[in-house]
């Protein structure tokens, strides 16, 4: 098991051969991916997993794995990525994002993995702006991205060019972002 960083909780790691059915899980439960045009399947699970391994070879950061450190039960993913696709996206930005199964939901969990990579992308790699985004009815997400101080920046809202028209409502994207300096300031 690589570990990137734990937090009071928490362990962020690197996913391993053995947690390809549970990151599967994430990405394949409607309830789950209510804000995303569709699930994925077990291939194309995987193969977003050899992706974000080999963006932390290649970057020193990644949607990590994130498990309970008292247990080492796998509850979703959290990180960073480099963001990739047409304009209107904010290409080549570094995004905050995650992922967690359900019953993992509301216990703080989200927001205590993500403080921590701000604080890894911030201090540690020296990223000057760190964004996140998701579809404008996601509030769930909005209000964590809220919670770790990452303000909105209306003016980089986007309607997302990989979502077909017949899902319109899942177009409209609010973007947060969050400098290096706004962090150090606040004296995260």
């Amino acid at each position: 098991m690589t570990e990137i960083a734990t937090t009071d909780r928490l362990t962020l790691r690197l996913w391993q051969d053995e947690d390809r059915a549970f990151f599967h899980r994430l990405n394949s439960d409607p309830g789950i991916m209510t804000y995303f045009p569709r699930t994925l399947t077990r291939g194309e699970s995987d193969a977003v997993m050899d992706r974000i391994n080999a963006e932390y070879a290649l970057e020193k950061f990644c949607l990590s794995a994130v498990a309970l450190r008292e247990t080492g039960e796998l509850i979703g993913f959290v990180g960073l990525h480099r963001v990739t696709g047409p304009a209107p996206m904010p290409t080549g930005a570094v995004e905050i994002g995650w992922r967690l199964a359900p019953e993992f939901w509301q216990k703080g969990y989200a927001s205590e993995a993500a403080w921590r990579w701000l604080q890894i992308g911030f201090e540690d790699l020296g990223i000057e702006e760190i964004v996140s985004f998701a579809v404008a009815a996601n509030e769930p997400s909005l209000a964590t991205m809220r919670r770790l101080g990452l303000h909105h920046d209306v003016e980089r809202d986007f309607d997302h060019p990989f979502i077909e028209e017949n899902q319109a409502h899942l177009r409209p994207h609010r973007l947060f972002a969050l400098t290096r300096d706004e962090w150090l300031m606040a004296g995260a």
